[in-house]
C-alpha cells in the first residue's frame, strides 16, 4: 500500500471519533490556484469555468470539497477574474440538464453582474447538454455556441413531488400530521394532493415560467421573435443545428472556435488559456477532468448525493436528472 492510501485510510477511520470541523487535504490546497491549460505567448488571459452536473445551491459536504455549492463555485471564480485585470474574457463551458430554479438565477445574475462591472465578454460554450437551467444561464451570455452533438433547450419549470403513501401502507407505517391551516402540509409525500393543491402549485409553476421566458425574450430578442417564443418553449430539447436554426444560439463548433471568438469579443489577438481549481496538481489540459473544486476522491460520492432530487421546482430536463 502506498503513502497516500496509508494515510488517506487512517483518515477515514479516524473520522468517527472526529469532530466535525475535521478539514483534510490530501490532494488539494486551501485556496485558489490558477493553471495554464493552454500557454501563449501574452500575458492576456481568458479563463474558463465549468458549469456541470445539477445546478443547486444545496450545501456539498463531500469530505474533500473546497466549496459549499455550485452558486459558490462560479461566484467564487468570477469574483476572482474580476480583480484580474489580465483576464480579458470568460468561457463559461456548460454541461448540464439544469437544476434549482432559484440556483440557475443566480449564476444567471451573478454573470450579468460581472459583465456589467467589468466589460468583459462571457462566452457559453454548450457541451453534451446544457438544458433549461443551462440554458437559462447560457442566456446571459454575450455569445451561445454549442458542440456539434449538443443537446439544448428544454425551456420551462418542473416540479417534484414524491407520493409514498402507497408504499407506507404497504409496510404498515401511517404518519400523523397536526396542522395549523388546511395547506400547511401541501405536497406532503404521506398522502396524494387535492385538486385545489394541484392549482396552487400549477399557479407558482406558470409564475417561474414566464419567468424564464422572459429571460430568453430580453436577451434573445434579436434571434428569436416574440411571438415565437412561447411555440419553442414548450419544455423539449433541440440539437445544436435546430438549436441554430431556431435562434436559441448563435453558433456551432469545438472548443478551438469557442477560444477564438472570445479572444475576439475581447479584441485579443493572443491569449492564455487559464483555470482556477482547488487541486492544480490533478489538471493537464482542458478534456482532462472537471475544472471545478472536487477532489478524484470523491466525485463517485459527490454523484450519488446529487440521484435524488428533494422536492421543489426546477429549470431541470429530468431525464438527464443524474
Amino acid at each position: 500500500m502506498n503513502k497516500m492510501a496509508i494515510l488517506l485510510s487512517a483518515a477515514l477511520a479516524a473520522l468517527p471519533a472526529c469532530s466535525p470541523q475535521i478539514h483534510l487535504d490530501l490532494l488539494g490546497q486551501e485556496k485558489l490556484a490558477e493553471v495554464v491549460l493552454l500557454p501563449g505567448s501574452a500575458e492576456d488571459k481568458v479563463l474558463m469555468i465549468d458549469i456541470d452536473g445539477t445546478i443547486s445551491a444545496a450545501l456539498d459536504t463531500a469530505l474533500f470539497s473546497r466549496e459549499t455549492s455550485a452558486v459558490s463555485r462560479v461566484f467564487e471564480r468570477l469574483e476572482r477574474a474580476a480583480r484580474d485585470p489580465r483576464v480579458k474574457a470568460v468561457i463559461l463551458r456548460i454541461d448540464t440538464p439544469g437544476g434549482e430554479v432559484t440556483a440557475s438565477d443566480i449564476i444567471y445574475h451573478e454573470i450579468l453582474r460581472f459583465k456589467e462591472r467589468t466589460g468583459r465578454p462571457v462566452l457559453g460554450l454548450m457541451m453534451s447538454v446544457a438544458a433549461s437551467g443551462g440554458y437559462y444561464i447560457a442566456s446571459a451570455c454575450d455569445v451561445i455556441m454549442a458542440h456539434p452533438s449538443t443537446l439544448t433547450g428544454s425551456i420551462g419549470v418542473i416540479s417534484v413531488f414524491p407520493n409514498v403513501e402507497s408504499l407506507m401502507a404497504k409496510v404498515g407505517v401511517k404518519v400523523n400530521i397536526i396542522k395549523s391551516g388546511a395547506s400547511k402540509d401541501s405536497g406532503s409525500p404521506f398522502r396524494d394532493m387535492t385538486e385545489e393543491e394541484k392549482k396552487v402549485f400549477q399557479g407558482v409553476i406558470d409564475e417561474y415560467y414566464e419567468g424564464f421566458l422572459a429571460v430568453v425574450a430580453r436577451n434573445r430578442k434579436d434571434k428569436v421573435p416574440a411571438e415565437k417564443l412561447r411555440s419553442i418553449a414548450d419544455g423539449r430539447v433541440y440539437t445544436a443545428p435546430q438549436a441554430l436554426k431556431l435562434g436559441l444560439i448563435d453558433a456551432i463548433g469545438y472548443f478551438e472556435d469557442a477560444f477564438g471568438r472570445a479572444r475576439e469579443l475581447a479584441g485579443l489577438k493572443a491569449a492564455k488559456l487559464v483555470s482556477y481549481t482547488y487541486y492544480p496538481k490533478t489538471k493537464t489540459n482542458i478534456y482532462a477532468s472537471r475544472l471545478g473544486d472536487h477532489s478524484p476522491l470523491d466525485a463517485k460520492v459527490l454523484e450519488s448525493m446529487l440521484a435524488v432530487l428533494k422536492t421543489g421546482f426546477y429549470y431541470l430536463w429530468l431525464p438527464q436528472a443524474p
